[in-house]
């Protein structure tokens, strides 16, 4: 059996998609805008030995198979596709497959997962979450290559959920609404000091201190954000109001803070580690100060907070764990914070990640001499399955607002939001 006939069997002979294979073998729709290669026959290894996406993703990263066309759309085809084929259905293609010589050596073969993976992704999970391995998995996911980073995130080097102000409004102009969103949940004011907590390339806090002029500190384990943060500080004249430190958020001595932001380092904890994150955060802050949690969530908390074999655990996001929005309040309360306000970006997180999506593809060539094409293609299909996770409510991106009382129970809040909400 070809591999085109097993593409058919599986997807229809009218699935809009062109297929070609590497023994010649053709289907579905010349032509197509979307267009899969298979062009070796271990590309099968991947998909029989590692079943589901991330057999799948092992094969395209490697470039075993290609995809030409929009990933976005080229993964919401696949899935209207194959989200019905049976366990049975494949069985049964498989034991076809393998009356072919050439696919059954291929599959007899088990091969090596790409260098891509984070091999310490398979370490049990009592070695989770200590300060060295945490450095280790940021290191990996974020010390990829600025200049890459440059070319898919923009000018804003902001790698959190954007907040779209208007329906036509730009990336550029998202992120600037992101960050003020924030500054103005956070109350922040003219002499104020700032905790920004896993602040990446720094936008919180040049943001913090060139529009409010607060004083901010921000921290990351990412030795070249902190670098590049730092240099975009001094280039800005910000110098007496914003610093970057390469550190872990656990190592900050500092206390008496007006205010804390954590945009997109929950993720990155571990719920076993939330009490006292949060806790820390707590006790970093004055009395009637403000703290912004900006995280991905599940929608429940039905499912594990991370797969182990997932696509997203191996390549991109290694011991990372999302929660449901309730266990996060639940967590942000029990430490002594006052929930003050709470709301769902899932729609905008799906139009940001679709702007780098785009970046990525109108860079490609560059973003493939700097960080090499195994590397490029884990983005590129890690970011368009998740414009899909968030588009179909697979994942959730919360904003929550706390507060720390005074010993009278004072929040110092306005009666109602004052941010525009």
């Amino acid at each position: 059996m070809t591999l085109a006939k097993v593409f058919e069997q599986l997807a229809g002979p009218q699935a809009p998609v062109e297929f070609t294979a590497y023994d010649g073998s053709r289907a579905g729709a010349p032509g197509a805008d979307i267009r899969v290669h298979v062009r070796s026959p271990y590309a099968v290894s991947y998909l029989v030995h590692s079943p589901g996406a991330l057999g799948l993703a092992r094969a395209y990263v490697t470039g075993m198979i290609d995809v030409s066309g929009d990933m976005i759309t080229a993964l919401s085809t696949m899935q209207a596709l194959f989200g019905e084929v049976t366990p049975r259905q494949k069985a049964g293609i498989l034991t076809e497959v393998m009356r072919d010589p050439l696919l059954r050596g291929a599959v007899s073969r088990r091969l090596d997962p790409p260098p891509q993976e984070a091999p310490f992704s398979r370490i049990p999970s009592w070695l989770r979450h200590s300060k060295r391995r945490d450095a280790r998995a940021i290191s990996h996911h974020y010390d990829v290559s600025n200049t890459f980073y440059e070319w898919v995130l923009g000018p804003s080097m902001a790698y959190t959920c954007a907040c779209f102000p208007r329906e036509d409004a730009t990336l550029e102009e998202a992120q600037f609404h992101k960050f003020d969103l924030v500054a103005k949940k956070i109350g922040l004011k003219p002499g104020m000091r700032l905790l920004d907590v896993g602040c990446g390339w720094g936008g919180m806090v040049m943001h913090a201190a060139q529009e409010y002029g607060v004083k901010a500190l921000g921290v990351t384990l990412s030795k070249q954000q902190a670098e590049w943060a730092q240099k975009a500080i001094a280039d800005r004249g910000l110098s007496e109001l914003a610093e970057v430190r390469h550190l872990d958020y656990r190592d900050v001595t500092e206390t008496g803070f007006d205010a804390v932001s954590s945009i997109g380092l929950t993720e990155h904890i571990g719920k076993a580690n939330l009490p006292a994150y949060f806790s820390f955060l707590y006790g970093k802050l004055k009395p009637g100060g403000r703290m912004l949690n900006h995280t991905i969530t599940r929608p429940d908390n039905l499912a594990p907070p991370r797969k182990e074999n997932g696509f997203i655990n191996r390549y991109v996001f290694p011991d990372g764990e999302l929660e449901g929005p309730g266990y996060i309040q639940t967590q942000m309360n029990d430490a002594g914070f006052e929930i003050r306000h709470q709301e769902n970006l899932r729609e905008h997180y799906a139009r940001t990640l679709t702007g780098w999506c785009r970046n990525l593809d109108e860079h490609w060539d560059e973003a493939v001499a700097e960080v090499g094409e195994g590397t490029a293609r884990v983005w590129r299909v890690y970011m368009a399955g998740c414009v899909l996770g968030f588009n179909q409510n697979w994942i959730q991106l919360h904003q929550t607002l706390g507060v720390k009382l005074d010993e009278k129970g004072n929040s110092s809040m306005p009666l109602r939001p004052d941010w525009g909400v």
